[in-house]
């Protein structure tokens, strides 16, 4: 018995310095998402002008085109086809330690995340499924 819990420990142990380190320094050094979805102003004024440019047709057709493509790209977030890295990340560490991976999610200490605490320290698979469920979007 004995053997298995230091077996266990040491898997734990390795899972950690190997999966969770990185997702943590990743977490914490990544950038906020509207910054990397910022324009440079040359290029909005340019645009802009080539727009204002066009003829009351062709400015019709754009905004059409751009309405269909904003379309796309919501009906492809909604189905949630491919998950992102980080996200294969956080699944991970919801089964190791579930409310580190609530307060990475959510980005603060808050009542998902005291709820979690709770339901880990109760029960671990409570904890677990909570955790999961916040990360993967169910609730």
């Amino acid at each position: 018995m004995r053997k298995t819990i230091l077996l266990f420990a040491s898997v734990l142990m390795i899972l950690s310095v190997s999966v969770i380190s990185p997702a943590i320094a990743a977490s914490s050094y990544s950038l906020p998402a509207n910054s990397a979805r910022v324009p440079d102003s040359a290029l909005v004024a340019a645009a802009k002008a080539e727009f204002m440019a066009l003829s009351k047709k062709e400015k019709k057709a754009k905004v059409k085109e751009v309405k269909k493509e904003l379309k796309k790209f919501k009906n492809a977030k909604k189905s949630g086809a491919e998950p992102s890295e980080s996200t294969l990340l956080l699944v991970i560490l919801a089964i190791l330690l579930p409310p580190l991976a609530v307060y990475l999610y959510e980005g603060e200490i808050n009542t998902r995340f005291w709820i979690s605490l709770l339901l880990t320290l109760l029960f671990w698979l409570p904890g677990i499924i909570y955790a999961l469920i916040l990360i993967l979007g169910e609730m």
